[in-house]
């Protein structure tokens, strides 16, 4: 079952964020993962919305998703993206 990750960020420190963002693709690409959406300029419908970029991933599943997060090339690019920006992030599953 297909999952997705929906991910939002407040970017504080740009620089650090596009060191992430430059190792970002070569690590992805070796887990089966579809960058669905990536937007830093949201229309927002309902609330608030002070993130400064969503991002929508879809993973061939959650065994998938998350050998992507706990990879040793992700954790390495993602200390930039810790350092650059707060995050917050969930795991959904896709309709059967």
């Amino acid at each position: 079952m297909s999952v997705y990750i929906i991910a939002r960020f407040k970017i504080h420190d740009r620089s650090e964020y596009d060191k992430y963002e430059a190792g970002f693709s070569e690590v992805f690409k070796k887990f089966d993962g579809k960058l669905l959406s990536v937007d830093e300029d949201p229309t927002v419908l309902m609330g608030e919305w002070d993130d400064t970029r969503s991002v929508i991933i879809e993973f061939p599943s959650k065994k998938s998703a998350l050998a992507w997060m706990t990879s040793a090339e992700y954790q390495a690019i993602a200390k930039h993206r810790n350092a650059g920006s707060t995050a917050n992030s969930i795991l959904v599953k896709g309709l059967e």
